[in-house]
C-alpha cells in the first residue's frame, strides 16, 4: 500500500511536507524524528486518508453536512454548541471500519515491540491537515489524550480526536477564516508517553514584542497540559541565543499539577508548598532545552513553538511537539527591512569606528549584526550589515542578505572580498590589520555607515548615505559604451543575479563559480546525496542555476568553472565529514582536477557533467562552456578531458574547455597543456600566491602579495605567447585589471584575448580597454609611442 492510501505511517516515514497526509503536528513529529538529533518519543500517526475513509464508509460525511446546514448563524452560541455536540456524538458512537481499526491495533502492537514494552502507555494527539501553518493557525483547537493504554482505548481516543474536528471553537474559526469544514481532515499521533515530572513550552521568539534574540522557556510540575492551558503560572527562563546564557529567570508558585495515574488517565494533585516554590528544572536542563530549541529553529528556518517534558524515570528531556509560531512569523516576514532604518536617526558627524581594506566599493548605512559563531548565521536578517571575523563558502546565503560586510581578517583576495565584489555589496576586510577588530569595536545592533570605497566605518547613519537613492543596474548602462577588440567578460557566482547584471555590456561570463550553487541552493555533499539516493536533486539544481545564467546572457558565452571546493569547505556541507580528509594545508591539497578522476570522488564529478549536458542538450543552451580548475599536471588534463568526452562532453566547434591557469606548471608546460584545452583563464590570485610563495590571506605577508610583481607579469606574458602559437585563447579572471590601470595596460599590450571582471567594473574596464587599444593604434601610426623596457623578456 502506498503512503497516500495507508491508514497509519510511522514517524520515521514522515517529513514536514506531509501535512496533507497526517496534519501539522504529526508531520512535524516525523520531521524531527527523521531529520534531527532532537529526542522525540517514538510513535505512528493515523492518516488523513484513514479519517476520510472513516467518514465515507460510515455515512458520517453526508450526515455531518446535513447537521452543519442547520448552523445558519455561527454567532448564535447556543445553536453552535448544539450542532457541534450532535456531530461529535455521531462520530464517537460510530463503529470504526474493521480494516482501519485493525491497522491501529497492529501499529500499537508493533510500537510495543519496538520499544520493548507490552501495552505501552501512549499519548494520542490530534493533528489537523490545516493545523500549524503560519497562515492558518488551528493549533490547540483539537484534543490530546494522555496516559492511554490498550488498543481498544486507543481506537476510541482516535475517534474522539476525529470528533474534536468539530469543537465549537474549531468550527467557529473555520467559518470565520473561510475554510470548508469537510476539506479539513484529522490525523491522530499515537506517541510513547513521557512520564513527566516536569514539563512545559518554549518559544524562539518573544510572543509579546516579537524580539527573536532570545529563547523563552516555561515549565511547571507534572504534565505540560496545565502550562499550555494556563492553569498554573509556570517558572520562566530567558536564554540569549548568541551566547546561550540564562539572562533572566522567574520562579513562581506552582501549587497544582496534572500527573499520570499508574493505571491510566491523569489526575490533578496539590504540590507541597516547598516544592511549589522551587525551580522546576536545573540550569543545565534549561540550557539543554535551549540548545534543542535553537537546533529546531535552525532546521525549520522559522520561529518555533515547542512542548517538552522531563521523564521521572531517568530524568531525560523529550521534545513532545514543535510547530511554527504563527503570529510573529507572519508579522516579521511581512515587515519591510527598511522600515526600522528609514525611521532611524541620521547624523552628519563623522566619528570613525574602525578602518580596513576597501575590498568591494560602495557605501551603506544600517544596523550592524555581529556574528562570532558560524552556528548563528541563520539569525542574520535581510538588510543588516554583517560584521564577523571572516567568511567562508557556507556564509553565502547570509552574505546575499547583507547591506554591507565588515571582517576582522582577510585581504583583497579573501572569500569575503571576492564574493562581495560579485554580489555588488560594499565590503571592508582586515580591520585588525588597519586599526582593530571590527567585531570588538562595533556593537551588535549599532547603527553604522560603511564607506567601503575608502575602507572606513563610521558611527551612526550618515545622512548623505541614507538619502542617496540606489541607481538601478539598467540605468548604469544607458551611456554609450565603446566596442573593444579585447573582450570584457563578467565574473558571476549567484545565478539569481544573472538577469539583473545580464543587461551590462559584457561579452559573456568569463567565470561562473559552481560553488555558489552548492552553498546557496544544495547545502549537501555530493557523495552524501548519491548515498541517500538523491543524485537527481544535485543534477537538477546545478542545471537550473546554470540555465538561469545561460538564458540571461544568451547568445553570449558562459564559462562555468567546475567545482573547486577545498576539503575543509566540502566538510562544511551536510554529510561532508564522512567523505573528507583533514588536511594540514587544504589550499594545496585535494581540490580541483585531482578529485575528478579519483575513485573516491569520481561519482560526484559525473553529477556535474550530467548537469552541464542537461543545460546544453535538454535546455538547448550551447553557449555553456567549462573550465577545469587547479590542474597540476598535463596527465591530469588528459585524464579529465577523457572522462568528460566519455560522458558526452567532448571538445568541439561549439563546446570549449578552458584551463584555469593558476599554477606555475600551467605556464611552464603550456605547450603541452595546449593539446588538451581550447584556452586558458588566468587565476591571478592563486598564481601570484604560488609564484611568490605568499599566502594571500596571511596579513603578515600581505605587503608582499602583488599581481604586478615582475615574476607574475613574465609568467602571464609567456603563457599568452605560447598559447597563441597553437591558436589557444587567454583570459584573466582576477580583479587586478580593474584595480590597477597599469596592469590592465600590460595585459592589453601583451595581446590578452579577454578580461573578466566583477559586474561593478564592467563599464569602467570597457572604457579603459578601449582607450588603451586606441593608444596602441595611435602609437603604431605615429611611431611616437613610449618605448617599453625589455624587463618582460624571460
Amino acid at each position: 500500500m502506498n503512503r497516500e492510501n495507508a491508514y497509519v505511517l510511522w514517524f520515521d516515514e514522515l517529513r514536514r511536507e506531509d501535512v496533507a497526509l497526517v496534519g501539522g503536528k504529526s508531520s512535524s513529529l516525523g520531521e524531527m524524528t527523521s531529520s534531527t538529533n532532537v529526542p522525540v518519543p517514538y510513535g505512528f500517526a493515523t492518516t488523513a486518508h484513514g479519517y476520510r475513509y472513516f467518514m465515507e464508509q460510515t455515512g458520517l460525511e453526508s450526515r455531518i453536512k446535513a447537521e452543519l446546514d442547520k448552523l445558519d448563524d455561527v454567532e448564535n452560541s447556543a445553536l453552535l454548541r448544539e450542532v457541534c455536540q450532535n456531530i461529535r456524538d455521531m462520530i464517537c458512537k460510530e463503529e470504526m471500519p474493521a480494516d482501519l481499526a485493525q491497522a491501529i491495533r497492529d501499529g500499537y502492537a508493533e510500537l510495543g515491540k519496538k520499544v520493548g514494552e507490552d501495552n505501552p502507555f501512549v499519548a494520542v494527539r490530534s493533528s489537523a491537515t490545516a493545523e500549524d501553518l503560519p497562515d492558518a493557525s488551528f493549533a490547540g483547537q483539537q484534543d490530546t489524550y494522555l496516559n492511554v493504554r490498550g488498543a481498544d482505548v486507543i481506537i476510541q481516543k482516535v475517534k474522539e480526536c476525529y470528533a474534536s474536528t468539530f469543537t465549537d471553537r474549531a468550527t467557529y474559526y473555520r467559518v470565520k477564516q473561510g475554510f470548508d469544514h469537510m476539506t479539513v481532515a484529522l490525523s491522530a499521533a499515537i506517541q510513547m508517553m513521557v512520564f513527566s515530572k516536569a514539563a512545559g513550552v518554549m518559544f524562539t521568539v518573544d510572543l509579546v514584542t516579537g524580539n527573536d534574540e532570545n529563547i523563552l522557556i516555561e515549565g511547571s510540575w507534572g504534565l505540560g497540559e496545565y502550562v499550555v492551558q494556563g492553569t498554573v503560572t509556570p517558572d520562566n527562563f530567558t536564554v540569549n541565543k548568541k551566547d546561550m546564557k540564562i539572562i533572566n529567570r522567574m520562579i513562581n508558585d506552582k501549587n497544582i499539577s496534572l500527573v499520570r495515574r499508574p493505571e491510566g488517565d491523569c489526575v490533578e494533585e496539590i504540590v507541597p508548598p516547598e516544592k511549589a516554590k522551587s525551580q522546576v528544572i536545573t540550569d543545565e536542563q534549561v540550557l539543554e532545552l535551549a540548545t534543542y530549541a535553537k537546533a529546531i529553529e535552525k532546521h525549520y528556518g522559522c520561529y518555533m513553538d515547542m512542548e517538552w517534558g522531563v521523564d521521572e524515570r531517568d530524568g531525560k528531556i523529550w521534545i513532545l511537539q514543535a510547530r511554527p509560531e504563527t503570529v510573529w512569523s507572519r508579522k516579521n516576514k511581512d515587515a519591510k527591512p527598511a522600515v526600522e532604518e528609514t525611521a532611524a536617526p541620521t547624523t552628519t558627524t563623522r566619528e570613525i569606528v574602525v578602518k580596513g581594506l576597501p575590498a568591494s566599493p560602495g557605501r551603506a548605512a544600517g544596523k550592524a549584526h555581529v556574528i562570532l559563531d558560524p552556528a548563528d548565521i541563520d539569525s542574520f536578517k535581510e538588510g543588516e550589515i554583517l560584521v564577523t571575523t571572516m567568511t567562508a563558502p557556507d556564509w553565502v546565503p547570509a552574505m546575499k542578505k547583507a547591506k554591507a560586510i565588515v571582517t576582522d581578517a582577510g585581504g583583497m583576495t579573501c572569500h569575503a572580498s571576492i564574493v562581495s565584489r560579485e554580489l555588488g555589496i560594499p565590503c571592508i576586510v582586515g580591520t585588525k590589520s588597519r586599526s582593530e577588530e571590527g567585531t570588538k569595536r562595533i556593537s551588535d545592533g549599532q547603527l553604522i555607515t560603511v564607506d567601503a570605497t575608502n575602507g572606513i566605518v563610521y558611527d551612526g547613519m550618515l545622512e548623505e548615505v541614507q538619502k542617496k537613492a540606489e541607481q538601478p543596474a539598467a540605468q548604469q548602462v544607458v551611456e554609450n559604451v565603446p566596442v573593444t577588440g579585447t573582450k570584457v567578460y563578467m565574473n558571476l557566482g549567484d545565478p539569481d543575479l544573472a538577469e539583473k547584471y545580464g543587461v551590462l555590456p559584457c561579452d559573456g561570463i568569463g567565470l561562473m563559480r559552481e560553488e555558489f550553487i552548492w552553498t546557496t541552493f544544495i547545502h549537501e555533499h555530493p557523495l552524501h546525496l548519491i548515498e541517500t539516493g538523491r543524485s537527481d536533486f544535485a543534477v537538477d539544481t546545478l542545471a537550473e542555476g546554470m540555465r538561469k545564467v545561460c538564458q540571461a546572457l544568451a547568445p553570449r558565452q558562459v564559462v562555468v568553472r567546475l567545482s573547486d571546493f577545498k576539503s575543509s569547505e566540502y566538510r562544511d556541507l551536510k554529510g561532508g565529514d564522512t567523505y573528507e580528509p583533514h588536511e594540514s594545508s587544504a589550499l594545496l591539497g585535494w581540490r580541483g582536477a585531482s578529485r575528478y578522476y579519483d575513485p573516491k570522488y569520481a561519482p560526484a564529478f559525473l553529477l556535474e557533467l550530467q548537469a552541464i549536458r542537461k543545460v546544453r542538450e535538454e535546455y538547448g543552451f550551447k553557449n555553456l562552456q567549462v573550465m577545469i580548475p587547479f590542474c597540476r599536471t598535463v596527465k591530469e588534463a588528459e585524464e579529465v578531458t577523457r572522462i568528460m568526452a566519455e560522458n558526452g562532453l567532448a571538445r568541439s566547434a561549439d563546446f570549449k574547455v578552458w584551463l584555469m591557469a593558476e599554477i606555475p606548471a600551467n605556464i611552464i608546460l603550456a605547450d603541452q597543456f595546449n593539446k588538451f584545452v581550447d584556452g586558458y583563464s588566468i587565476g591571478s590570485n592563486d598564481l601570484t600566491m604560488l609564484i611568490l610563495g605568499c599566502d594571500r590571506d596571511n596579513e603578515t605577508v600581505q605587503h608582499i602579495y602583488d599581481e604586478r610583481n615582475l615574476a607574475v607579469r613574465r609568467a602571464i606574458r609567456h603563457l599568452i605567447e605560447v598559447a597563441h602559437k597553437d591558436g589557444k585563447t587567454v583570459s584573466i579572471c582576477g580583479q587586478a585589471p580593474s584595480v590597477y590601470p597599469e596592469f590592465c595596460e600590460f595585459l592589453v599590450k601583451s595581446g590578452i584575448d579577454s578580461i573578466s571582471v566583477n559586474p561593478d567594473a564592467v563599464v569602467s574596464t570597457k572604457k579603459m580597454v578601449a582607450q588603451l587599444e586606441q593608444r596602441i593604434l595611435l602609437d603604431a601610426v605615429t611611431g611616437r609611442g613610449r618605448v617599453d623596457n625589455n624587463e618582460l623578456e624571460w
